[in-house]
């Protein structure tokens, strides 16, 4: 008898840590890498939620809490969704988990009963299958093409929803894309939806914040209010705040499933860092101001990824919405060998030449569920992202014209 599990054949270990773990290797090896996997800002943790969590440690503020928030944090949310969503949710409707991705695996595990299907957009971020794989669930991905720009159309959710639907998960600015949806895009999507009672949505706000270019951020309770009893609305402090190793994600949603996921949480973590939720409170009600200046850095980081990549031989880079991926498309070197005589067969292939040869490390599409495609994470330095986009057009223009 196997000690591990059947179920765990489902699933993969998540391809976007496996990059950053394989360059954090390659570097300790003495290897000149560029890692352009993570989704975490590079900027710091601002100065005043570092000091509301210091102060938690020094008044002693590091017991259990109640299982699913603290009430001075769920209030904070609260006030949160009220102000910036123009959502109203009270106390109980609110629950906080050990980052965003325990918030969605709470509430898959709470709803899915074996065979419960679950739209899923592609390119999508990589844990969401694997999550609903896990609870039993049935992944129902709709492919998004760039001619969409990389978003789900009302005619082809219409066509993805069957009896069996539970859930759309809806990811706005995405990752991996950056992709945003409009009001009117979020609309069309929500009016498809009302006719069909027994789907619920679940929005990945997590990089509300990180919009460009004017672009007015909206999410699918606040543009149709008749669905807020259907849906689950998914935020977090890690991509705005940069407090990704803070480990804080929230949520606000109808009040038996915020229950039901307290009751899955209770048997799992249990409550979330005391100190961790301090300091997320400082962060929902401390100034915003650093926003926009980081906002600015990353929409000047966006273009010159994009301006570059799209002089690379075979290589087209779409500029995004916001979040800090752009999702280029590399269909243009599929067929042609590398210098070693390899031919590059797909977004993995292309992904392992390029770190191979010039050393900088991204994600294939493959990983994302839209192909050829790869991604690649800007939010690292102004200097190392010119030179690994340098890089990626030497390696581009290494290779031969073809079979």
């Amino acid at each position: 008898m196997s000690l591990l599990a059947a179920k765990l054949d489902r699933i993969k270990p998540s391809p976007t840590i496996a990059v950053t773990n394989l360059a954090r290797e390659l570097k300790a090896a003495g290897r000149d890498v560029i890692g352009l996997g993570a989704g975490e800002p590079d900027f710091d943790t601002p100065d005043h939620i570092k000091d509301a969590a210091i102060k938690a440690i020094r008044d002693g503020d590091t017991k259990y809490t109640a299982v699913d928030g603290t009430p001075a944090l769920k209030q904070a949310i609260v006030a949160k969704f009220r102000n910036e969503n123009g959502l109203a949710y009270e106390a109980d409707q609110i629950t906080v988990g050990t980052g965003g991705k325990q918030i969605l695996y709470n509430a898959l595990m709470a709803t899915l009963n074996e065979g419960d299907e679950v739209v899923i957009p592609a390119p999508y971020w990589v844990s969401y299958p694997d999550m609903v794989l896990l609870a039993g669930g049935v992944p129902v991905f709709v492919s998004c093409p760039e001619t969409a720009g990389f978003k789900l159309l009302p005619g082809d959710l219409e066509a993805a929803i069957t009896p069996r639907t539970k859930w759309l998960i809806l990811n706005s600015p995405s990752n991996p894309t950056g992709a945003a949806y409009t009001e009117a895009e979020l609309k069309a999507l929500t009016d498809v939806l009302l006719r069909h009672p027994q789907v619920h949505v679940m929005t990945d706000d997590m990089y509300e914040h990180l919009v460009y270019d004017g672009f007015r951020f909206t999410t699918p309770a606040q543009v149709e209010p008749e669905l807020y009893d259907r849906t689950l609305t998914v935020n977090g402090v890690s991509k705005a705040y940069s407090m990704t190793g803070w480990r804080i994600g929230y949520a606000g949603g109808p009040k038996p499933l915020i229950k039901a996921m307290a009751k899955v949480q209770s048997q799992s973590t249990s409550n979330p860092s005391s100190i961790s939720q301090a300091a997320a409170v400082a962060a929902l009600t401390g100034p915003l101001d650093f926003l926009a200046e980081r906002n600015e850095v990353f929409r000047q980081r966006r273009d010159l990824v994009v301006s570059s990549l799209n002089q690379a031989e075979g290589l087209i880079c779409p500029k995004p919405e916001g979040a800090f991926y752009v999702y280029p498309s590399c269909a243009g070197v599929l067929g042609r060998r590398t210098p070693q005589g390899e031919v590059i067969e797909s977004s993995e292939a292309f992904a392992r030449y390029v770190l191979n040869e010039v050393g900088v490390a991204f994600v294939q599409g493959s990983a994302f569920g839209l192909d050829p495609y790869f991604r690649i994470s800007y939010a690292t330095s102004t200097d190392a992202l010119e030179d690994a986009c340098a890089r990626i057009r030497t390696a581009c223009g290494r290779l031969d014209g073809g079979r």
